[in-house]
């Protein structure tokens, strides 16, 4: 398996961003191939992380390439800043 963190910080509007996450984002992810899992966690504090789970790591790099779009297009004025993208297969799980 493969997973993907994304760290967004100085979210403006947590609430929102996570509706249109939900609403938008996830069923789009889910259509992805080899998709297993993922969360939205709001961090407090201006801060959000994502945790996308894959079966491959093809899986994992399109959810790079579609989250930023999403982003791009969805919620610029909510993220306003770059995440930080930590990638890789994952070791141990639980």
């Amino acid at each position: 398996m493969y997973a993907v963190v994304r760290r967004y910080d100085g979210v403006t509007d947590p609430a929102e961003a996570g509706r249109r996450v939900s609403e938008g984002f996830v069923p789009l992810l889910s259509r992805v191939p080899g998709f297993v899992a993922y969360y939205w966690v709001d961090a407090g504090a201006g801060v959000m992380v994502s945790t996308s789970v894959f079966r491959d790591e093809a899986g994992a790099e399109e959810s790079i390439r579609r989250a930023a779009e999403f982003v791009r297009d969805n919620l610029a004025e909510l993220l306003p800043n770059p995440p930080q993208v930590t990638a890789g297969q994952v070791v141990a799980a639980g």
